[in-house]
Formats: structure tokens, C-alpha cells, sequence
């Protein structure tokens, strides 16, 4: 499928009126951010995929970007097939491998033959006309049309209910992925954070900053006890709980952006339980 330049032209102004009112931190591409799934949600309004545990890439029609909206260093053979509009997705290895897949893109020199075996699960295209239902087709054709064997749609399928949509996300977790992630069939496309996308997952989890680090005791006296963090909206609390000795000897630096699990919330609005789980996935 080609596009003609003009087709390129539209798709830039579009994700620049997507992303022209984005406020959060971290998405400088403007991109659309998941809410969580909560019961008072239909699912059977959405289409549901699988939430891919790989690292978030915007194709913007010439290079890939970080959410953050800083460049990937893809090896060119990897983009060259890619068509002139813009996608979103994750480059993923396996159910499992953030951890390594975090560091093949990372690489400012690629290596070959680790890009080989990442994969572009592509499970959006900003500014395509309709709504998702229609853009499920866009990729479709784009996925099929590139013949690229690491370009990968995204597959989507229906649930009845909320009952239909808990058995599939246990059947999801328990052959190891994260979650599922829930997409408005109506919803046309736009940027930000909004109920028109959905993750729905056995554990909440947000982003917080690394604003301080306390001194461990005992077992863990030099070395890292706890991480003072800092909310977007400027509440602070301690992450002690889920760091590895080796993070502990070596902590995120200060100003460092993390993911962490937690249970729900405080009556203060502060996380319940809190447990670190990995350096955000684009800083």
C-alpha cells in the first residue's frame, strides 16, 4: 500500500492536533494513554487485545520515537518498509522479556541480530480516518500490504461481558502476559488519557519520580533502603518494597521516572502498598 504525500502531510498535521492540548508528563508525542478498566465500563463496547510487555514506539512516518518523543535508534533495515503514516505499538520480544527488549532498543549503536527478533505490534494509527473499528482494518491492509516478517497487527477480539472479559484476562496471566488492554470500538482517535482506552490488569500500577533515597539498616545498611518518590500532582511517598540488591546498591538517580505496582489507594490518596517494578520503559 502506498500513500501519496499529501497522505503524509495530513498524517503530521493530525498527531499535531492530537498532541497540541497534552498536559502529561512523558508524552511529548501526544499519543492516547490508558485509564484503568473499572466496572462501571462496558466491555462490550470495546475491542480487547492483549497488553504487550514491550516498550512503547511512535512511527511517525519517517522514525521511531519514544513515547517521551525521543528517537529509537532502529537499525535502518528494520523502518525501511514501513509505510508513510503514522503507527503506535510496542517492539516486544516475548511474554516476559521487558527487561531485555528494554535494552536491545536502548543500544545507540543497534546490533542486527538482536533487532532480528524484536517484533512491531502495531495496535494503532493516529490521525487514520473513522473509528478504531475501521482503523483495525488500516492496519490490517498496512500489515499485509508491507510483507515485513516483524510488523505484526495487533489482534483484537470482542467479549459479551464482564464475566467473559475476567476469564480472558486469567487466561492471559496465566500464560504470562501483563493484562488486556480495552479500545472504544467508536472512539475516533486522539490524544491524551481518556476512557476510550482501557488496561485492565491483576494489579493497579502508575509512574512516579525519584525524589530521594534513605538509607538502608541492618541487612542493608550502605546501601539503598527505600526510595522517597514524588506523584505528578506533588504527593510524596517511600518505595521500600520489590528493589533487588543490586538496585538497591545502585538506585535510579534522582529525577529518575519509575513504574511501580500497588492495591488500591489510602484514604489519603496515596498508594497502598506500594513495590517497584522497573525504570519507566522511554525516559
Amino acid at each position: 500500500m502506498k500513500f501519496p504525500p499529501v497522505f503524509r502531510l495530513i498524517m503530521i498535521l493530525a498527531l499535531a492536533i492530537a498532541g497540541a492540548g497534552r498536559a502529561e508528563s512523558g508524552n511529548e508525542a501526544g499519543v492516547l494513554l490508558a485509564k484503568t478498566w473499572t466496572a462501571d465500563h462496558d466491555p462490550a463496547a470495546y475491542w480487547v487485545s492483549e497488553k504487550y510487555d514491550g516498550v512503547r514506539a511512535i512511527w511517525d512516518g519517517r522514525d521511531f520515537r519514544f513515547r517521551s518523543g525521543r528517537p529509537i535508534p532502529a537499525p535502518r533495515w528494520f523502518v525501511a518498509g514501513l509505510p508513510p503514516q503514522a503507527l503506535d505499538g510496542e517492539l516486544w520480544l516475548c511474554r516476559g522479556c521487558f527487561e531485555e527488549v528494554s535494552g536491545i532498543v536502548r543500544k545507540a549503536i543497534p546490533v542486527d541480530e538482536e533487532w532480528r527478533r524484536v517484533r512491531y505490534m502495531i495496535f494503532e494509527a493516529p490521525g487514520a480516518p473513522g473509528d478504531f473499528t475501521a482503523r483495525i482494518e488500516t492496519i490490517r491492509q498496512i500489515v499485509e500490504s508491507s510483507l515485513l516478517p516483524n510488523l505484526e497487527a495487533v489482534s483484537q477480539f470482542r467479549v459479551s461481558d464482564r464475566k467473559a472479559l475476567v476469564a480472558k484476562l486469567n487466561e492471559v496471566v496465566k500464560a504470562g502476559g501483563e493484562g488486556l488492554i480495552l479500545h472504544r470500538a467508536a472512539a475516533p482517535y486522539h490524544g491524551g488519557r481518556s476512557d476510550d482506552l482501557l488496561k485492565l490488569k491483576r494489579f493497579d500500577d502508575a509512574e512516579a519520580t525519584v525524589v530521594g533515597h534513605i538509607p538502608g539498616k541492618g541487612r542493608l545498611a550502605n546501601m539503598t533502603g527505600a526510595l522517597q518518590m514524588e506523584t505528578p500532582d506533588g504527593r510524596r511517598f517511600r518505595i521500600g518494597s520489590g528493589l533487588t540488591d543490586a538496585v538497591r546498591r545502585n538506585p535510579p538517580p534522582l529525577g529518575t521516572v519509575v513504574t511501580y505496582r500497588y492495591s488500591g489507594l489510602t484514604t489519603k490518596g496515596l498508594p497502598r502498598f506500594p513495590r517497584f517494578w522497573r525504570v519507566r520503559d522511554d525516559p
